[in-house]
């Protein structure tokens, strides 16, 4: 259903001649052109009545992407973006989570880890290097090159949306109406601006726990990529997926990190995988502290953190760090948007919309993205459900956004890569009795010369037990697990069968064909371990 007002326009947002309300001009074509029907002037009317076709709220990723599939099918768009300061004051440009304090900067410093690894097991390879214990790692560098390489990524994008001709506007918005946003500019100066469609992609930040101390002595990922000095001993609390990352990257950088585990690790992955990544984490060095919680964080005269916590008994326990990072989970930030104007329905336990194919209670507004209830908070999710929803907005599509079957990888120093069911799921969903799941140990061929440790370098496949043996979860620890997941992906999503992934010939050596090697079922109890490198 493309908007007719997406080629033609009765006025110019860049002079600010705003157009007549619909109520005045109805008036007065109703007393001067009597002979014009009726149908065809509300018709025409409601071209002019708009600013724009589509406003979009939020400047990130999914937001970016249906602004400018929309523009490239003729609509007339804007983006509001406004990051209001981390309570540290961290702040940053247009782009969103993900370019600015999620994944971009998250992976630039697990590969910074992962090099200094590497350069420690070079030796083993013939490299001569000095005493690996003088190599010393430079947090500021490190955080100068990262912080440069997304103010590039802001430009960039700024350039981008000028070059399609997306109206970028800094301003924090709320609902006034259902068709009505207002602006609040940097100097408080209130704009209103009105648009046919109006696109949520907020996101969300961070969030932080109602103890004493918590916001006046603690970060969150907001704030760790942009530390003026280096964060030394290190207290990340909570296990999920950030949690677990920074923790990673911490310790490979040569800091203490410890993380402290309110109940289980990588809540809403496979419980078997997430258990491996911890059990290597501890093995490299991260400290966990299992099922506790904060109670108190104080400042001491030296700078440093005195955190108190209570474990499961209740016993209290107190240590000091220089850094206490909150990873305790996100808030979708749309009561900043004053839904209460326009009886915008939320979640109540989470302030996320429930959205049906991306279209909230209120027919013309829609969402994308991390403020989506139950959906994966995924960067190329909210990109591609963006895209689709321009696409059927203004192009006359279709096409619906297929959320099961989303492939994403856990950026830990043995990295986690999955798409599919967990094994608890599918048991769940479909009963024991009716899959099989494939599982195996391995050796990566890279670990051979530095002798490194393959305890945890594991893959399982989980499928039905009969029938055409279709795949239902890929789930695989080790290097690169984020390249090899995702071309599974893929295959999963054409419906893969067990026999379709043994038929296939795989790259050797590489840890991806393990894949196509694995052949023992965890019901037969024969030991998953590998006898040699090409059994």
């Amino acid at each position: 259903m493309k908007s007719r007002g997406s080629k033609k326009r009765s006025w110019c947002f860049n002079c600010r001649k705003k157009p007549q309300t619909m109520d005045s001009d109805l008036s007065d074509q109703e007393t001067t052109n009597d002979a014009e029907p009726m149908d065809s002037l509300v018709t025409s009317l409601a071209d002019q009545k708009f600013m724009y076709d589509l406003l979009v709220i939020g400047g990130g990723s999914g937001g970016l992407a249906a602004a400018k599939e929309a523009v490239n099918l003729g609509a007339s768009v804007a983006v509001f973006d406004y990051v209001i300061p981390s309570p540290r004051g961290t702040t940053w440009g247009l782009g969103g989570t993900c370019v600015n304090v999620g994944c971009i900067p998250k992976k630039l410093m697990h590969q910074a880890a992962l090099l200094g690894e590497a350069v420690h097991e070079s030796t083993s390879y013939g490299w001569q290097l000095p005493d690996p214990k003088t190599i010393k790692h430079d947090w500021e560098a490190l955080r100068t090159a990262v912080q440069n390489h997304i103010k590039s990524v802001n430009w960039t994008t700024r350039v981008d949306l000028r070059t399609k001709k997306v109206e970028y506007i800094n301003a924090h918005a709320y609902f006034k109406d259902e068709h009505t946003l207002c602006g609040v500019m940097k100097n408080g100066e209130e704009k209103m601006f009105t648009a046919r469609n109006i696109l949520i992609a907020v996101g969300g930040r961070p969030k932080y726990p109602n103890i004493p101390g918590a916001l006046e002595h603690g970060i969150t990922s907001d704030d760790i990529f942009s530390l003026e000095k280096a964060p030394g001993k290190t207290l990340i609390i909570g296990a999920g997926y950030i949690g677990l990352e920074c923790a990673g990257f911490l310790n490979g950088l040569g800091y203490d990190a410890t993380v402290m585990v309110r109940s289980i690790i990588l809540r809403g992955f496979d419980q078997q995988m997430a258990n491996l990544v911890a059990e290597e984490m501890e093995r490299r060095g991260v400290h966990f502290i299992y099922q506790a919680k904060p109670s108190k964080v104080e400042k001491q005269s030296d700078g440093r953190r005195l955190v108190h916590w209570v474990d499961k008994n209740g016993q209290v326990h107190q240590d000091v760090f220089d850094t206490v990072l909150f990873a305790i989970g996100r808030k979708a930030l749309t009561e900043e948007l004053k839904p209460g104007n326009i009886n915008l329905k939320l979640v109540p336990e989470t302030g996320k919309i429930d959205a049906v194919h991306e279209q909230t209670n209120i027919p013309h507004i829609y969402a994308v993205g991390d403020v989506l209830h139950k959906k994966p908070e995924l960067t190329p999710v909210a990109i591609h459900a963006g895209r689709l929803l321009a696409r059927r907005l203004f192009g006359n599509s279709t096409q619906q956004m297929d959320y099961t079957n989303v492939a994403t990888t856990v950026f830990s120093p043995l990295e986690y890569g999955c798409v599919g069911l967990s094994e608890e799921a599918a048991i769940a969903i479909h009963g024991d009795e009716k899959i099989e799941v494939y599982h195996m140990y391995y050796k990566p061929t890279e670990f051979f010369i530095p002798q490194k440790d393959i305890s945890h370098c594991y893959l399982k496949v989980i499928a039905f037990k009969d029938g055409d043996e279709r795949v239902l979860g890929l789930h695989f620890v080790g290097p690169h697990a984020g390249e090899v997941i995702q071309g599974f992906s893929a295959a999963i999503n054409c419906n893969l069968t067990f026999p379709k992934l043994k038929d296939t010939v795989g790259i050797h050596p590489t840890v991806a064909e393990e894949f196509t090697r694995v052949s023992i079922t965890k019901r037969s109890g024969f030991d998953p371990k590998p006898q040699s490198c090409c059994s």
